[in-house]
């Protein structure tokens, strides 16, 4: 495939049907299913200088695949979103397992049949195991708010040991919040699984790990005859945003437009920016064959970071000698800054900010807002195809 660095001088909004802000899932899929579906020319505009967003992966120098923007692990129980991604690559059979750091013990998160006998020892873990098999059956996922409530002294025992040691102190790191902070209805949303399978999607029927990696993906998706991929290009330096229409170039653009960027910085934040999380990634590549035994460890009790990831547990990839670990350290995200906004806060005063935005745009003749930070959300990238799959239908039946 053809992608362009910058715009060309004989670039022209209006040979285009469709222009797309953003060549991560949203925009990627929106381009290659309206292209196909419709025969609409794409025109698709990224800020960075790549494609694939925040999936986007590549070699370091030491030969060694690496997700740039922290790890992303494919998973999804929709069939539709499976077979659309299907046609850009084949996947490997790779289960997606994390271990909780706690107290220097390694334990299976979210916290099963394994965890508990490890944090309680054998007899008393078995024992606490038969009562939560015997309150909810076996083989289910249950919040620990449904352990407290049976007003059982057993499971609450469970319930304080999981809030205490896998949930609270990660969660004050991943958000910089306190205690009192933190909503209790996510609290409660905290899960043991009852069983023995360690996998972290136990119950979802497609996951694996794209053979040639995510960037490979996107290029084959991005592969059409009728779209034109452009990267290094702030949409923002070509679009004029009126009460209703929005130019292009100086001109009113008749096509469609899907944006998949912030609604805030669209506006140049001028009602406030909407609050993020952002995350400082440090990559270290070291002299041995592996670094921990799977995937993913989480460190829910102690240290600065949250998480550390070693990429060749989750690629499949062998390079002897050499592997590359991740550390993420979370902080409050800063606008302008160059950061990434990687987790909306979502909260009523900010979801009513965003509620003020989206007003905005909704009265653009075919503005199209989708994906994670155009709706303000959190979403894996199985719910963002499927969103983008949804507008998809939509703009294609308005065409019919």
């Amino acid at each position: 495939m053809d992608i362009s660095n910058g715009l060309p001088e004989t670039f022209n909004p209006d040979s285009y049907d469709m222009i797309v802000v953003g060549a991560g899932y949203a925009g990627a899929v929106c381009a290659r299913r309206i292209a196909e579906s419709a025969g609409f020319r794409v025109a698709v505009l990224e800020r960075r200088d790549h494609i694939a967003g925040n999936a986007f992966d590549r070699l370091n120098e030491d030969g060694i695949l690496i997700h740039e923007y922290g790890p992303h692990i494919y998973h999804t129980y929709s069939e539709r979103v499976h077979e659309f991604l299907s046609r850009f690559t084949k996947w490997t059979d790779y289960q997606h397992k994390v271990l909780a750091n706690i107290h220097g013990t390694l334990m299976p998160v979210p916290f099963n049949h394994t965890s508990l006998k490890l944090a309680f020892g054998e007899e008393r873990g078995e024992q606490l195991y038969q009562k939560l098999v015997d309150a909810f059956g076996a083989d289910k996922k249950v919040p620990i708010m449904e352990l407290r409530q049976k007003n059982d002294p057993d499971l609450q025992e469970v319930a304080d040991y999981v809030y205490e040691n896998v949930f609270l102190y990660y969660t004050m790191k991943q958000w910089g919040q306190t205690p009192d902070e933190i909503d209790p209805s996510v609290t409660g949303r905290v899960p043991v699984f009852i069983g023995d399978d360690d996998r972290y999607f136990p119950q979802a029927p497609y996951q694996g790990m794209p053979e040639e990696g995510y960037t490979v993906l996107f290029e084959h998706m991005l592969d059409h005859d009728l779209i034109d991929v452009f990267v290094g290009v702030d949409a923002r330096d070509i679009f004029e945003i009126g009460e209703t229409n929005v130019k292009v170039c100086g001109k009113v653009y008749g096509g469609e437009i899907v944006y998949t960027g912030p609604l805030d910085e669209l506006f140049n934040l001028d009602l406030g920016a909407l609050p993020y999380r952002t995350l400082d990634m440090v990559f270290e590549t070291l002299d041995q064959d592996q670094f921990q035994p799977v995937g993913t460890v989480n460190y829910t009790t102690s240290e600065d970071f949250t998480r550390i990831t070693e990429f060749k547990n989750m690629t499949g990839q062998v390079v002897p000698g050499k592997t590359t670990i991740m550390k993420e350290f979370s902080h409050a995200y800063e606008p302008g800054s160059g950061q990434t906004p990687y987790y909306a806060i979502i909260d009523p005063k900010n979801q009513e900010l965003y509620e003020r935005y989206l007003e905005r745009v909704q009265n653009l003749t075919n503005f199209h807002p989708v994906g994670r930070l155009a709706e303000y959300r959190y979403y894996d990238m199985d719910a963002v195809t499927e969103s983008a799959l949804d507008l998809s239908d939509e703009i294609i039946a308005c065409h019919a």
